[in-house]
């Protein structure tokens, strides 16, 4: 993790300019920003931008100084939209994900919006319902299908977890853009060598137990993958059936539920500061989707899943809170903050690894992302 101070050393504009942190909160009805200029102590919030709208995700891009948001509107359709000055005005991508009027495919919505490399600084990537992949090569003004994963010959087959056949998760290889991992719901994890042009799946010793073979090629519900910039190679996966890390970029993964209360849950993230060090939210079951035994607590594992204990210091000592696979997120802070939301409203906190946490609000519409950034 590099201090604040050495990053202050970088260039003069940088040196003069105060560090912001952005706490981006996607909902059933719209788009909120909370911003923090002191060290995370209060928020200011914006919003709702979108109303009535699902947001699905909201992204920072650094390299633009860029907020991107997944608009899904009943009415209008899914769209992406872009603020250059944190939400205060945004910007409709031109052309948005459509797939091609030939092919027996239409965009429903947008689930997930990935800013590209350092040395791409036009790229974005975005996934969306029914399964697919675009990219932008013009900052978010236009987009274009992925035709290997739109032409798929497995493709006729792919089916729909609870959620729908949606791409919910992206992670690019931070220092080869060719190096993509991508997360479909119930379809599994794939990856790319090459950019795109080709996939393969990445499901062994992954458990489908709803299926007649129980570790089939592909099929699995992923729920979400996360992975530490600084170590690409090490993704941890939670999966409808279990919880999974893979040190080998994908090519088998590990089952690392170990001590936690429940296999089942949604999202997974990865401390900043330690790569080794992994955040997750247990939900009761497949059935109740509740926290187990009514006490909601974000669990931890200092030793890449080995073991896990959980975080729950200002939580409330009875609740039966449900986080799903967007809403929670760590930024990039020293020391690392965590967030979470959940479908009732509530907005939670840490600004010390979730060894403490704060509520920032719990009036929101159900919550459908999180996502933390410095300006």
């Amino acid at each position: 993790m590099v201090s604040q101070k050495k990053r202050n050393v970088r260039t003069g504009s940088e040196k003069t300019r105060k560090s912001k942190v952005i706490l981006m909160v996607g909902t059933a009805k719209g788009a909120f920003i909370f911003t923090s200029d002191n060290g995370r102590r209060n928020w200011k919030p914006s919003g709702p931008h979108f109303k009535g709208s699902k947001i699905y995700h909201i992204a920072y891009d650094h390299r633009n100084r860029m907020l991107l948001a997944s608009v899904n509107n009943e009415q209008w359709g899914p769209s992406i939209a872009r603020s250059f000055d944190l939400g205060k005005t945004w910007q409709t991508s031109k052309i948005p994900p459509k797939y091609p009027k030939n092919s027996d495919w239409s965009v429903k919505r947008v689930w997930h919006i990935e800013p590209g490399i350092e040395d791409e600084p036009n790229v974005l990537l975005a996934g969306v319902e029914p399964a697919g992949l675009f990219r932008s090569e013009d900052r978010g003004e236009s987009w274009t299908p992925n035709e290997a994963l739109l032409n798929h010959s497995t493709r006729s087959n792919w089916q729909p977890g609870y959620g729908g056949l949606c791409m919910h998760t992206i992670l690019v290889n931070p220092s080869d853009s060719k190096k993509i991992h991508v997360a479909i719901s119930a379809v599994g994890t794939l990856y790319t060598l090459d950019g795109g042009l080709s996939w393969k799946f990445q499901n062994k010793n992954v458990l489908a137990d709803f299926r007649p073979d129980k570790y089939p090629e592909y099929g699995q519900c992923v729920h979400k993958l996360a992975f530490h910039r600084s170590k690409p190679e090490v993704i941890y996966h939670q999966n409808h059936c279990g919880v999974y890390r893979s040190d080998n970029g994908g090519e088998d993964w590990i089952d690392i539920r170990n001590n936690l209360p429940s296999r089942f849950g949604f999202p997974i993230a990865v401390d900043s500061e330690n790569p080794k060090k992994v955040y997750n939210a247990p939900l009761e079951s497949d059935g109740a989707r509740i926290s187990p035994g009514g006490h909601f607590a974000v669990w931890t594992s200092d030793n890449s899943g080995k073991e896990w204990y959980p975080l729950d210091r200002g939580l409330p000592k009875t609740s039966y809170f449900t986080v799903l696979r967007e809403c929670l997120a760590t930024d990039s802070e020293d020391r690392c903050g965590v967030y979470f939301g959940t479908t009732t409203g509530q907005l939670f906190a840490s600004r010390n690894q979730g060894n403490t946490w704060t509520k920032v609000t719990d009036t929101l519409p159900p919550i459908l992302s999180v996502s933390a950034s410095r300006e």
